[in-house]
């Protein structure tokens, strides 16, 4: 019996070391902090859906001037209003995945240490029924009543108890690791069907954004024909070009302390690629390209094809990044970058803009990309410089770069000396 009871002890004394190497409930054992929580991606989803709503609102919108040829011109608006729309529904689809992509790698990680973890609690399941079954039928009765004297009872009993807990201790953790694991795969396999269908939703969106653009594409040409609309419109574009001047102006006030800090360079980069240098309209005196009518254009026009980057022509603080509303809806997507110099670029027209307001650019950083949203004919960046507030010619900056302007048919190269 004494050696039967040893025996215990040894058991007891090995339970006890290895419950200090693997926690038998799981209560030591702590998973990453989330680097991806499910409500970040739920907050993703209320924004698609606040911008469902602005769409369905400018489709009703639409549905009311598609059928009135002489409301092209507010049929453009409204498209390129469900443009962006849509580009920042794609943008936050992209978003989503980009998530669940995190979320998933991060549920992989934690399956594989709860899979670990499993190991470890089954091996020493194993351990305690080999042990169980070394030491053969003995009774926890007969070590009790077997003691010699009261005294060696209490010590028997206590060791007894300390062993039964133990032994049920490993089945709840291997129980509870068993779960987790489950709990792990199953999530895993949710986050991977709802990234599918985010996948899906970002593939119809791509689909109804081109098909948006081809819709406009269309309407250039019908606007461009309706010069007696469009003769009405000259004095309130005077009035948009004077209100974006005032807004700058005013912007630049609000966040002097913080462009200030951004350096600017000496000269200026130019705005597209460097082989793209052929301009269609200059600065100063020019006929409108919509109406035809003498006009005073307020900076360069440079043709390029859509969706081609547009540079930061020096670094500075983006004061301006929206969606020209009311009248200076003329501008479409446009961008103003002011600089620590006194300068301000301006960059209009864009397809889409790739910078938001209040952010910090370095030049050459990507600021939008070339388009023909707003009062535009064809896809071109309209590039502006104000020096003070005040515009100036552009070209001024770029004495020292072969440039060309395309009149008549003729590609005729600029004198900038």
């Amino acid at each position: 019996m004494r050696k039967k009871i040893a025996a215990l002890g040894r058991w007891v004394a090995l339970a006890l070391a290895l419950a200090l190497l693997v926690p038998l409930t799981g209560q030591g054992w702590v998973m990453p902090s989330a680097a991806v929580t499910q409500a970040e991606i739920d907050s993703l989803k209320e924004d698609a859906s606040d911008l469902a709503g602005q769409k369905a609102e400018i489709q009703a919108q639409l549905k009311e001037v598609r059928a009135d040829k002489s409301k092209a011109l507010e049929q453009k608006q409204l498209l390129e209003r469900q443009i962006n729309l849509i580009q920042a529904e794609i943008n936050n689809i992209n978003a989503q995945i980009a998530k669940y992509q995190q979320l998933i790698e991060q549920k992989q990680l934690e399956l594989a240490q709860a899979e670990e973890q499993e190991r470890q609690q089954f091996e020493l399941f194993c351990l305690r029924m080999r042990e169980m079954e070394e030491q053969g039928e003995t009774s926890y009765w007969s070590i009790i009543f077997g003691s010699a004297d009261f005294s060696q009872l209490l010590d028997n009993y206590m060791m007894v108890e300390e062993i039964i807990e133990y032994d049920n201790g490993v089945i709840r953790a291997l129980e509870t690791v068993q779960a987790q694991v489950e709990q792990e795969r199953a999530s895993i396999e949710q986050a991977k069907a709802a990234q599918e269908q985010a996948r899906a939703q970002e593939q119809a969106a791509q689909a109804e954004l081109k098909e948006q653009q081809a819709e406009v594409d269309a309407l250039i040409a019908q606007i461009s024909s309706q010069e007696d609309q469009l003769e009405s419109l000259e004095a309130e574009l005077k009035r948009a070009a004077d209100a974006v001047d005032s807004q700058i102006k005013e912007l630049e006030r609000q966040m002097a302390a913080q462009i200030n800090n951004v350096p600017s360079e000496s000269g200026f980069l130019w705005p597209l690629d460097g082989s793209i240098n052929v301009l269609s309209s200059l600065y100063g005196s020019r006929r409108d390209p919509i109406s035809g009518r003498p006009g005073n254009h307020t900076g360069i026009d440079i043709p390029a094809a859509r969706g081609t980057p547009i540079y930061a022509a020096k670094s500075g603080v983006v004061t301006t990044s929206v969606y020209g509303s009311g009248s200076a809806w003329s501008y479409g997507n446009y961008v103003v970058v002011s600089h620590s110099d006194g300068t301000s670029t301006l960059y209009a027209h864009m397809s889409s803009r790739a910078v938001t307001q209040g952010q910090t650019v370095s030049q050459g950083d990507v600021v939008g990309y070339v388009g023909t949203t707003g009062r535009s004919t064809g896809n071109h960046l309209h590039f502006e410089v104000r020096v003070n507030g005040t515009r100036t010619d552009p070209l001024y900056y770029f004495t020292d770069k072969a440039l060309y302007w395309r009149s008549g048919g003729q590609k005729v190269q600029l004198d900038l000396s």
